[in-house]
């Protein structure tokens, strides 16, 4: 089984007003097969879905970041990135990319009588 992975990668701090820029690289599987997600979790809180890059290209935004958020991809760079401007202190979170894992269940055929 090949491994498959994702990666951030940004600055680990930005300033109040400044834009958060960060990058999200996968390996293993190919962003044409695959959803990824950008999620956050704030100290001491659970998590909170900020968006998706979805395989046929367009994105999804919750409602409430939409004015503040843009993400995107680069399929060949295997890259997924999210952009957040006018960051405030209520955005201080661990931002995390991720993406659903699917299980097989193989099972051997039934073959009944004609």
């Amino acid at each position: 089984v090949l491994s498959q992975t994702l990666q951030e990668s940004g600055p680990g701090t930005v300033k109040p007003t400044e834009t958060l820029r960060l990058t999200c690289t996968v390996s293993g599987f190919e962003l044409t097969s695959y959803d990824v997600h950008w999620v956050r979790q704030p100290p001491g809180k659970g998590l909170e879905w900020i968006g998706a890059a979805w395989t046929g290209g367009s994105t999804a935004i919750a409602d409430s970041l939409k004015s503040r958020v843009t993400i995107s991809k680069d399929n060949g760079k295997k890259q997924v990135y999210l952009q957040m401007t006018g960051m405030e202190v209520k955005d201080s979170a661990m931002y995390y990319c991720a993406r659903y894992t699917v299980t097989e269940k193989n099972e051997e055929p039934t073959q009944y009588p004609n």
